[in-house]
């Protein structure tokens, strides 16, 4: 036994395919082919991960162009430089009662000497895209 629950193993899975789907692609060709993934698995999502996750791909296309979009573990995200700063980890991925928004330790969100890097997102408001947008723009140095 491997300790690792089926839905951990099927996102290792997409991850693998991730990386060989782009295997050999630079530039715009790589460009293209993680953006169109991205849109997919945001397309793939129901009801509020759709949302969510709809909803941090403007916010990020809006406060941060320079993040890449692509899908990291079959989770939208963008990255600046090849790393992932901010991805969307919809709750219907593991079967968990709400989604997350999730900032990696590229993202400069610092606040002193502690701070979140997760956030748990249950419904889409004009209050919750104002926060996304501030810590969008923060995590890439706004």
């Amino acid at each position: 036994m491997s300790g690792f629950s089926d839905e951990e193993r099927a996102a290792m899975a997409q991850r693998a395919e991730e990386i060989r789907s782009t295997k050999g692609l630079k530039g715009t060709a790589k460009t293209a082919r993680e953006l169109e993934a991205c849109v997919a698995a945001i397309n793939a999502l129901e009801g509020k991960d759709a949302a969510v996750a709809a909803l941090l791909h403007r916010v990020v296309t809006e406060e941060a162009p320079q993040l890449a979009p692509k899908t990291w573990y079959g989770f939208p995200s963008y990255a600046l430089d090849g790393k992932v700063i901010v991805f969307y980890q919809p709750a219907s991925k593991f079967e968990v009662r709400f989604g997350t928004v999730g900032f990696s330790e590229d993202a400069t969100l610092d606040d002193g000497p502690m701070w979140a890097t997760s956030f748990a997102v249950v419904e889409v408001t004009p209050a919750v895209e104002e926060r996304l947008r501030v810590l969008v723009r923060n995590s890439v140095g706004g």
